[in-house]
This record gives structure tokens, sequence and C-alpha cells, in this order.
């Protein structure tokens, strides 16, 4: 049709793609792929209980499970979702072999890009970021989860949210918002805070 608007790129479709072009030889775009998703991986996973180290060796398998079976993958679409239900797998089987841990041992700063600017910038954003994850924790599990997971993704696609956290795809869009609402909450009422 003539004059309509493209269709908005989704992460299953820039992970797709990234996926398609490292296996017509395009290595970089592994790397790419790994920038784009680890994110969503890293909350799946850290969802399961697993503390730090093991959460980091189980993506890391993961990672290394999607290249070496990169060939038998046949729909580039399912890329996403292949990552998604292998992190919860494989994270399964290590709470399995390992006991539970609770996962207190967030870092505000976790996957977090490095900031830029003057060391009284740094200062004022690493203040600023330390009240708002402070209060994040403060929120129910389930809404710590849900905005983990959409603060790292440019255009969440609620389908892989929703698998990843277990959540009716329907759902998403209300509970971000009810969470939302209860960090904005927070915010208003912490004196050190500034929007």
């Amino acid at each position: 049709m003539i004059g309509a608007d493209p269709v908005p790129e989704t992460l299953t479709s820039r992970a797709a793609a990234l996926f398609v072009a490292f296996r017509a030889g395009d290595e970089a775009k592994m790397g790419e792929l790994v920038v784009l998703l680890t994110p969503i991986l890293w909350h799946t996973v850290r969802a399961q209980r697993l503390d730090h180290q093991s959460a980091e060796d189980v993506i890391q398998t993961v990672w290394l499970a999607l290249v070496r079976s990169a060939e038998t993958i046949v729909e580039p679409q399912a890329v996403l979702q292949w990552l998604i239900v292998s992190a919860r797998r494989e994270a399964w089987r290590v709470v399995k072999r390992e006991d539970r841990v609770e996962p207190t041992d967030f870092d505000a700063d976790e996957h977090v890009a490095p900031a830029s600017g003057t060391p009284e910038d740094l200062v004022l954003r690493s203040d600023g970021d330390g009240r708002l994850w402070q209060h994040i924790a403060q929120l129910p599990a389930r809404c710590q989860a849900l905005l983990r997971v959409i603060a790292f993704a440019d255009r969440p696609d609620y389908a892989a949210v929703a698998e990843s956290l277990g959540m009716p795809v329907g759902s998403i869009g209300p509970t971000r918002g009810r969470c939302l609402a209860k960090l904005r909450q927070q915010l208003t009422n912490d004196p050190g805070w500034e929007s």
C-alpha cells in the first residue's frame, strides 16, 4: 500500500536480522546480537534466583549453545525465543544442582552503559541512578523483574518479555503502568530525588 507506515522494527526482527547476518559470515553481528539480547537473558536467568556468578555462567553457556546450533535453527525469527527458552532451561538445571540464592546481590549498575561527561555530572548521575535502583528494589518482585527487562530494551518485544517473565502478553502493559505509578509515587515522596 502506497503511503502506508512501515512496520516498526521489533526486538525479534532485529535479533533475526543480526542472526541471519552472522550465519552469512559476518561474525561481528554475533557481538551486536549479544549486546542486544544479553540484558533480557540476564534478567530471565536472574529471575530464577541464581547468584551473579551462576547467572553469568548460564548466559555464557546459552550463547555458546547458540553458536554451536546456529545452522540448526530453521527460522531466524525464532532466535530470541530460542535464547530465552534455552536460558530458562539452563538456569533451571543449575538451580536444581545448587541451592537457591535470593537475588540480593543485584548491583545498581549491572549492565548499565558507562556514563560520559564531567566528573561532576558523573557523581550526580551516579547518585540519581543509585536512588532510582534503591526505589526499584522496594517494589514487588514482579515489578522489579518487569522494569529491569524493559529498561534495557529500546523497543521491548512484549511476546519475548512475556516469555522471559512467564506473564501473559496482555498483562505486560497494564502491569508496567502500575509498577511505574508505584515507582513514581516513591520518587515523589523521596526528598533527595530530583526529577
